[in-house]
């Protein structure tokens, strides 16, 4: 597999390109939220739904390897598709890949619900 060429990427980029990826390999409820007027530490997130275990590695995976072949790689990471929450933290934009039952339960949504709604997916 040939690397891609290194561009370099807008945060708008970076979460959009994400938010993509996810909806490739079959997220649900696939939310861009444009967070720069309520925080400092991040100016998006794209928050998404695996159905398993196994969907949530995939989820990860497909985004972390096209961000890092663009030369994007994250920053931190924490979580595991084990505990059914997954955050990649890439800078400027903060993925989070929730199992079912923890986006029901971490509502990330309804915390941000002032965050602009930049791209939803159901």
């Amino acid at each position: 597999m040939q690397k891609e060429v290194s561009v370099f990427l807008e945060a708008d980029d970076i979460a959009r390109l994400a938010a993509e990826l996810a909806s490739e390999k079959q997220a649900r409820d696939i939310a861009m939220l444009d967070v720069r007027a309520l925080c400092s530490f991040a100016d998006y997130f794209v928050i998404c739904t695996g159905d398993t275990k196994r969907h949530i590695e995939a989820i990860w995976r497909g985004i972390e390897e096209v961000l890092s072949a663009r030369g994007v790689g994250a920053h931190h990471n924490e979580g595991t598709p084990d505990s059914g929450w997954m955050l990649a933290d890439f800078g400027s934009v903060i993925v989070h890949i929730f199992g079912p039952l923890e986006r029901d339960y971490y509502q990330l949504d309804k915390l941000w619900d002032k965050a602009v709604a930049v791209v939803r997916i159901q």
